[in-house]
């Protein structure tokens, strides 16, 4: 059947409608017993559950080079050998692909990317043992979780300043996925997984090579940023983070490996900073990066890209490292904008300043955004008069807009540079907010304003 989701146990699917169960599978939600769940995984709803999130996933391929869009047909052919492997504990993953990508703050982050197949597998144990620990997570972790957001994790950290805690220990963990202990992470997993098939996988996915130039490093730890099942694991480690500033009665959020927690005094948090350092180093062997982590006010730190004044009732604003990625990423597409139409350029800024809008949505102030309208304003005048180049194009294009022809004239006259120009009375004037709108340029002040009315 054209686009329909292939069967991965083999069989034909069957059409919906007819008794049988539905071409697209369903994830019963129950707690599977921890001694069968090999079975669990390898069933025909967990993988079909499995199969379309990995498809809407996308991604790029693995050292197999396999695109997502040939999954359906190699499992078509392959899957029953798979299964059976699977049921086995004769299967064997792949090694992954290593690929870097730059940070916010400089500097590259590693991921390691599985092939397709493998994050299909990957996806599917995820989803089974997700069951088995979700439920028992910490209400304060909020990384990676179902239900739960970085939204969710700021406003708590927020009620955490506003009720009297105005110190914050911003824990900062050293290369985290690069480090976890594989030993201390399996015999967590084994406290809710009896299934020694499962284990053996799991493992296995732990140690899988690193392919780099051409070779297979192997690895005896870390979980590889880029596997489905990572973020699972680390939430398996760091639970015990959580259960243990729990148990101290601390109030903290913790997203992912971004952990805050929050003190009355200065002295409490020092107090809390060396005595949750050695709990990690002892009792999960992590590392706390000492020049990234601190003892500071909330408003002098970022959390997920947002940070808060000092208020009484803190208000949330943005975090300036979050404002100048944002501006870098105008100032590449502006890069690329004159050759293009303005329309074009637009095109392409709209979808990026929608993303930005709401994710900082929350933002407690309009007067960022009305800032960055007009700095965007002036960046795409830039791109305008760079592109009119010759003074007799200029002149002519601020006489069409309006401008009487002597001051027209006298103005493309005067030698200022692209960004002086732009900022002047006059293209103010004839390239106004209405010239943009008209164009389809989104006001990210009118969008967030209209954000705080539904919301």
């Amino acid at each position: 059947m054209p686009g329909a989701t292939p069967a991965v146990d083999g069989r034909k699917p069957s059409v919906a409608g007819n008794g049988a169960a539905s071409i697209t599978g369903r994830m019963d939600h129950f707690i599977p017993e921890a001694e069968r769940l090999i079975e669990e995984i390898v069933s025909r709803g967990n993988m079909m559950a499995a199969y379309s999130k990995v498809v809407t996933n996308k991604g790029a391929p693995g050292v197999d080079n396999m695109p997502v869009t040939e999954l359906k047909g190699y499992l078509q052919e392959h899957w029953p050998r798979i299964k059976e492997e699977l049921l086995a504990g004769r299967y064997v993953p792949q090694p992954v692909r290593k690929a870097e990508i730059p940070k916010p703050d400089g500097g590259t982050r590693m991921l390691g990317i599985p092939t397709v197949l493998d994050r299909l597998i990957q996806q599917g144990i995820s989803q089974v043992l997700g069951r088995l620990f979700i439920p028992e997570f910490s209400k304060h972790s909020y990384g990676y979780i179902p239900g739960r957001s970085t939204h969710q994790a700021i406003q708590a950290a927020r009620k955490h300043v506003a009720e009297g805690l105005r110190w914050e220990v911003d824990i900062d963990l050293e290369k985290f996925f690069d480090r976890v202990n594989h030993d201390i992470l399996m015999s967590l997993v084994k406290r809710k997984v009896k299934d020694r098939q499962v284990l053996k996988l799991i493992d296995s996915y732990l140690k899988a090579g690193m392919f780099i130039g051409g070779m297979v490093s192997p690895r005896h730890e870390g979980t590889p940023q880029g596997s489905p099942l990572s973020p699972l694991l680390s939430n398996i480690l760091l639970d015990e983070l959580d259960k243990e500033l729990e148990r101290r009665g601390h109030a903290f959020c913790r997203y992912a490996d971004d952990c805050n927690i929050y003190v009355a005094t200065k002295a409490s948090g020092e107090r809390v900073m060396a005595s949750i350092t050695r709990f990690l180093s002892e009792q999960l062997h992590l590392t706390v990066n000492q020049a990234k982590s601190a003892v500071d006010r909330p408003w002098r730190r970022i959390f997920l890209g947002y940070s808060m004044n000092w208020y009484p009732r803190p208000r949330l604003r943005a975090g300036s490292k979050t404002v100048v990625k944002l501006k870098a990423n105008v100032r590449e597409v502006c890069r690329r904008g004159r050759g293009r139409s303005m329309q074009q350029v637009i095109e392409e800024l709209n979808p990026k300043l929608r993303g930005w809008l709401n994710y900082f949505r929350y933002v407690e102030s309009d007067y960022l955004f009305k800032e960055l309208d007009g700095w965007l304003r002036r960046k795409l005048r830039v791109i305008l008069w760079k592109q009119w180049k010759r003074t007799y194009t200029r002149a002519k294009n601020l006489i069409k807009l309006g401008l009487s022809s002597n001051a027209a004239w006298r103005f493309v006259r005067k030698q200022r540079g692209p960004w002086a120009v732009a900022g002047t009375n006059v293209m103010n004037r004839m390239l106004n907010i209405s010239y943009f709108e008209k164009l389809g340029l989104i006001s990210l002040q009118n969008q967030y304003l209209r954000l705080q009315r539904v919301s």
